[in-house]
């Protein structure tokens, strides 16, 4: 009887390799276990997506006079137009607009207004506020003097003020709300970049002779990322209202370009004859708009702020 030989034993598997925990997945992870901001965040994202896809999802072009029915589609709470081609959804303006159509198109309007102006103040903000907290002494004095001066006036009054002399349009609305909203951001990146500024890596990067410009950019902006992030999102939706303020009182962008504060503005004085369609849809859409982004805003400040968890 033949001895068995036995087989080599079996080789153990390999252990996986936990999965390293990125900031950037902490941050993901974190931001969408808020239902409230989640649900903020796809709604926001479903408004720029109609705004983006108007020209094509839209069911009329409402600035095309060709398209509109003047005559017989008047004011119409919400009904087929007289070829019973279109069916007014949310009704029609003193113009015979579709109000669904023009909303598509106002929100173009005001998410290009709010959103550009809220760029490029956070650019010119961001810059002179680092700039201050690095440069420190006459420099500091003289941007935060131009910062407190700035937040001194009521930002609808100096808006107000900009627009009655240079006129309606989109450059000059959105020239108006850089220059009321740039010392926001240079305030909130000035206290944050001072703290930066006696950090270990500004010290070791001081100490290898770099060039300023390069410590400014590549390590003290970085680091100065999440309230300004925070910031950009509320300014956001501060810019939106304020142009819809400005347009609703005549000095915002032009009848030919309107956005969402114009469409209310037109029909105001309709409301007491029971047409409030005409301001109540695209008010609802400015209202979702704003909370929506002021929410998502919220819940930024909650997660990149570590002091402020629960």
């Amino acid at each position: 009887m033949s001895a068995t030989t036995a087989g080599p034993a079996p080789t153990a598997a390999p252990a996986k390799a936990p999965k390293v925990e990125t900031p950037f997945r902490r941050f993901v992870s974190e931001f969408f276990e808020s239902k409230i901001a989640t649900g903020a965040l796809l709604v926001f994202v479903c408004i720029v997506l109609v705004a983006v896809l108007a020209p094509v999802i839209s069911p009329q072009n409402p600035y095309d006079l060709a398209q509109l029915d003047i005559m017989d589609g008047r004011l119409e709470p919400g009904s087929r137009n007289a070829d019973d081609t279109m069916t007014y959804w949310l009704g029609t303006d003193d113009q015979g607009r579709d109000m669904l159509s023009g909303i598509m198109y106002g929100l173009r309007i005001s998410l290009i207004v709010g959103a550009g102006s809220a760029i490029a103040a956070a650019l010119i903000g961001a810059s002179l506020g680092m700039l201050a907290a690095y440069a420190g002494g006459r420099t500091d004095t003289v941007i935060m003097r131009l910062v407190d001066l700035q937040l001194s006036f009521p930002t609808i009054l100096s808006a107000l003020m900009i627009l009655a002399f240079l006129g309606k349009g989109i450059m000059n609305v959105v020239f108006a709300l850089i220059v009321v909203e740039w010392a926001y951001y240079a305030r909130t990146v000035r206290g944050t970049a001072l703290v930066e500024r006696r950090r270990e890596y500004i010290e070791a990067a001081q100490c290898l002779a770099l060039p300023t410009r390069r410590i400014i950019f590549r390590h003290l902006l970085p680091n100065c990322m999440p309230p300004l992030i925070v910031v950009g999102t509320i300014q956001i939706a501060r810019a939106i209202a304020l142009e819809a303020t400005l347009s609703f009182l005549g000095l915002g962008v032009p009848i030919t370009e309107p956005s969402l504060g114009l469409l209310i503005a037109n029909g105001y004085e309709y409301m007491l004859s029971g047409k409030y369609w005409i301001s109540f849809y695209p008010g609802i859409a400015l209202l979702i708009t704003i909370v929506s982004i002021n929410l998502v805003g919220d819940h930024l400040r909650d997660v990149l702020n570590p002091r402020l968890k629960k």
